[in-house]
Formats: C-alpha cells, sequence, structure tokens
C-alpha cells in the first residue's frame, strides 16, 4: 500500500476518533448539565471524583490515541481535550455551578459543529 493510502486511513482514523470524543464529552456534559455535578471537579468530593473516573478515563485514553495520530500526521495537538481538562478543578466560590458550565460547553460545542 502507498503511503499516501496509509496516511488517507489514517488521517480518516483520527476523523473518527475525534468523532467519538466529542460523542463521549457530550454525553458527559449532557448528564452534568441535568444535575450530576463533579464531571469538573470543583469540589473534591471523593465520592463525585469516582463517579467521573471512568467518563475521564474513557475521553484522556482517547484524546491520547488522538494525539498520537496527529503526531504521526504532523498536526497540532487535540486542542479540545486540553481544553476541557484546563476547565477542571477547584474554582472561586461564586463560580458558576458545574450544570450551567456543562450547558455552556454544550453550546460552545453546538456552535462549532453548526
Amino acid at each position: 500500500m502507498a503511503k499516501a493510502d496509509r496516511l488517507a486511513q489514517l488521517d480518516e482514523r483520527r476523523t473518527t476518533m475525534e468523532r467519538d470524543y466529542r460523542l463521549l464529552l457530550i454525553a458527559a456534559l449532557e448528564r452534568c448539565a441535568a444535575g450530576k455535578w463533579g464531571l469538573f471537579a470543583h469540589n473534591r468530593d471523593r465520592q463525585l471524583t469516582a463517579l467521573w473516573a471512568l467518563a475521564i478515563e474513557e475521553l484522556t485514553e482517547l484524546a491520547d490515541d488522538v494525539d498520537e495520530i496527529r503526531k504521526r500526521l504532523g498536526l497540532s495537538s487535540f486542542d479540545l481535550h486540553a481544553e476541557f481538562m484546563a476547565s477542571r478543578g477547584p474554582v472561586d466560590p461564586s463560580a458558576v455551578g458545574e450544570p450551567k458550565q456543562a450547558k455552556a460547553w454544550l453550546a460552545k460545542l453546538a456552535v462549532e459543529t453548526a
């Protein structure tokens, strides 16, 4: 198989994986927007951390795979995951709650796909 064909297949795989990541992220954001706190890790609650651990792990593993492919293709890193992870963690007490933050993320993702 020619190198161009292999690169095209790799790029197609990257596109599919990025779409899968976006779908997983949207599902998690919708769950959070419906009132399930913990996705953004605003509180240091062990139960909330455990509740979201699998989702965060899946997103991170998929993003790592996407980044590996992007690196092989000479593309920049997968910014969506980096931006999402940067939005997690403790916040000021006056910050919006996680459900509102999730709704803002959903709106942002909807605009990006439109």
